[in-house]
């Protein structure tokens, strides 16, 4: 099969393991077919089988029904993407003629330089509409303004709040809506969580460990939905009283005992470090949430992830934050060190949102 992809672009694999590799995901169904890059035989997975299903459907949390598979092939098609398009971005444009809609009611650098660079890269053109640009609920109802944008886009990409603002829009748009965070799941944030950890672990991630320390936030929400896709444990640490979402929780558990996955929540950070692979924080005083700042600095106290904390962890752990970052949730030392991941993490955004975008508006490559 010719390729479409026209580039030649350098690899994160050797070629003859690319396919090996990406088979090796457990209990994922894997799909490929042979294509011609510039003149080089590759196996890649064959997505134009595996995304139709993706097509017109909304992206909210990555707690659907078909999320085990659907995870694995977002991931999949994000890595292929990267090897693809990272050195050579030219002669692919299958958003051509597309147009999707920004809609932020929260500021971002790597949100909305991640979104507008993947849909200018494959072609389309993205529209930001800021909240000085949008009636989003001001003025205009949600349910009219998702009808007027989905009547003239071909997609929707919404920033947000609460995440009854996300529901809403999916119940009166007729184009996807792309959850690009909201108060309760950041599922874009956790696919590029999900592909650093593969980039640095290998494939299979399976048995791998997983410290949470800090707030039980959106972050971390998506980032259990899918680890336990991959039949990775976690530990997650937060002071009292600032827990996790039960009914996420529940959900994450019940997924958990399918795929073998050990999930506990602690308040004792050591005891969620002790033999971890990766240590992953956030930030403790999230947008809209400033006048807390002086409660939240005492209640987290403890909560820094510096070396001294991480000595229990496994001799080659690594170290990831969704950012920005602030001094006070880690130090300079651990996160300006080889330990630190952060900012191939930051990168992977824009290649899981370009999946994202290109799976669910057109449903093929």
């Amino acid at each position: 099969v010719e390729h479409s992809l026209g580039i030649g672009a350098a690899l994160p694999f050797e070629e003859s393991t690319i396919g090996t590799e990406l088979q090796s995901v457990p209990k994922a169904q894997s799909r490929f077919q042979q294509l011609n890059v510039r003149g080089r035989d590759l196996r890649m997975p064959d997505f134009d089988k595996s995304l139709s299903s993706f097509k017109s459907k909304h992206f909210t949390t990555l707690m659907d029904d078909d999320s085990f598979q659907q995870i694995h092939d977002l991931v999949d098609l994000s890595a292929a993407l990267k090897a693809l398009l990272r050195d050579d971005r030219s002669g692919y444009a299958p958003l051509q003629g597309s147009t999707v809609s920004l809609i932020f009611e929260k500021r971002s650098t790597r949100t909305r330089t991640s979104t507008e660079t993947a849909v200018g890269i494959l072609g389309g053109h993205p529209i930001f509409l800021g909240q000085n640009d949008a009636h989003l609920g001001v003025n205009e109802s949600l349910r009219d303004t998702a009808n007027v944008l989905s009547r003239m886009n071909d997609a929707i990409v919404a920033r947000v709040n609460e995440h009854a603002i996300i529901q809403e829009l999916t119940e009166y748009s007729s184009k996807p809506i792309i959850n690009a965070l909201s108060d309760l799941h950041h599922p874009l944030q956790a696919l590029a969580d999900i592909l650093t950890l593969q980039e640095t672990f290998g494939q299979n991630l399976e048995g791998l460990k997983i410290a949470w320390v800090g707030d039980g936030n959106n972050i971390i929400h998506s980032l259990a939905v899918a680890a336990v896709q991959y039949g990775i444990d976690i530990d997650i640490a937060t002071p009292v009283g600032y827990e996790c979402d039960k009914s996420t929780m529940e959900w994450i558990y019940r997924q958990a005992k399918k795929s073998g996955s050990t999930v506990r929540e602690v308040h004792d950070v050591n005891q969620a470090v002790k033999n971890a692979n990766a240590i992953v924080t956030d930030t403790w005083v999230s947008m809209g949430q400033e006048d807390e700042f002086n409660k939240r600095l005492q209640d987290f106290a403890g909560y820094q992830v510096c070396m001294d904390m991480c000595k229990s962890a496994d001799p080659n752990w690594k170290f990831l934050h969704c950012l920005p970052r602030k001094p006070y949730e880690v130090d300079d030392e651990v996160f300006y060190s080889e330990r630190s991941i952060v900012f191939q993490e930051a990168e992977n955004r824009l290649w899981t949102v370009m999946a994202v975008l290109l799976s669910h508006i057109k449903g093929s490559v």
